[in-house]
């Protein structure tokens, strides 16, 4: 039997096809724990051998060290540039936020030399929220156009957590500025919102990652993180479909992930990746979706434990009004 691959998805209007399985890199600039290049190279290593072709960082995760791994690892690959797709942000960066034209188009250059490459295929104004939106229409999404066609990225994206940013950006500038939009935690289990917009991003021709299908570690064993901003009610109603999970020998974090790349309408769901063992069991999640599809019963379960804090969300720090 032939061995099966990943699921290609295309990216909006971009003629790119994304892994259905992107690799989320930022743990490889030790933002979750201390990991050795040697298990970094590994990582991507095997991610690439089984059809994952997303690779995404930014400078901001790890103070630039995500994306200096990355790019290291990506060279020891010795892959044909156009076999893997890259993007990286700006914006966010370890010392604050700077969306200005000088700072996003000093950004790419240092981005391009701790990757290695020449080019990117995609830049994302990363957590847009943090600023001012309308710098982002008026003065980063033109410096950006110039990035494009200096030919240093390829495509442009924006970021951010709260779902208005995207609809306030895209109403705002002509079709075709903005290829790609990165949302988070706003499609999984406890939190499916981005469903809702997806229509929207559709008729505007923009394509739509989705990252942390595991909300952050509420949908996870280990629990979420100390920092984690959720309310107390949705930590505890996460915990209690954790055990429920458990307790019929289920693993959460797997169906949370198939729960999200179900819907064929994201291009790819990004997963933070560290170690061969997390790439493999990732991997042979998305493969047991196509195949044998996913525990509705459990799903069903998981759901109603889940459903008075469905759809609640958490503070992502300064709002736009």
């Amino acid at each position: 039997m032939a061995a099966q691959t990943l699921q290609l998805r295309p990216l909006g209007n971009t003629g790119l096809n994304l892994s259905s399985v992107g690799f989320g890199a930022s743990p490889l600039g030790k933002v979750f724990g201390d990991v050795s290049e040697q298990d970094a190279f590994a990582a991507v290593r095997e991610a690439f051998r089984l059809g994952v072709n997303f690779f995404d960082t930014s400078p901001y995760y790890g103070g630039t060290l995500s994306e200096k791994v990355l790019g290291k690892a990506l060279k020891a690959l010795g892959a044909p540039r156009d076999e893997y797709i890259v993007s990286t942000k700006c914006g966010r960066y370890k010392e604050g936020f700077d969306f200005s034209a000088e700072r996003v188009t000093k950004s790419i250059d240092e981005s391009l030399e701790r990757l290695q490459l020449d080019y990117v295929d995609i830049l994302q104004c990363h957590d847009i929220e943090f600023g001012s939106l309308d710098q982002i229409v008026n003065e980063t999404l033109p410096a950006l156009q110039k990035l494009k066609q200096a030919g240093k990225i390829r495509f442009i994206g924006i970021t951010g957590l709260p779902l208005g940013i995207f609809t306030y950006v895209l109403d705002r500038v002509p079709p075709g500025t903005v290829d790609v939009i990165l949302s988070y935690c706003h499609y999984s289990i406890n939190d499916s919102t981005l469903e809702d917009l997806l229509p929207y991003l559709k008729s505007k021709g923009v394509g739509v990652i989705s990252a942390s299908p595991l909300a952050m570690g509420l949908l996870t064993e280990a629990g979420a993180p100390e920092w984690h901003p959720a309310s107390s009610e949705l930590k505890a109603a996460c915990r209690a479909a954790v055990d429920h999970c458990k307790g019929k020998g289920k693993n959460i974090s797997k169906l949370a992930l198939q729960y999200s790349l179900a819907n064929t309408d994201i291009s790819s769901v990004l997963v933070g990746m560290k170690s061969v063992k997390e790439v493999e069991e990732n991997i042979a999640a998305a493969l047991e979706l196509a195949t044998a599809g996913m525990d509705e019963e459990t799903l069903s379960e998981i759901t109603d434990i889940l459903k008075p804090v469905k759809n609640q969300s958490w503070p992502s720090g300064i709002q736009q009004s």
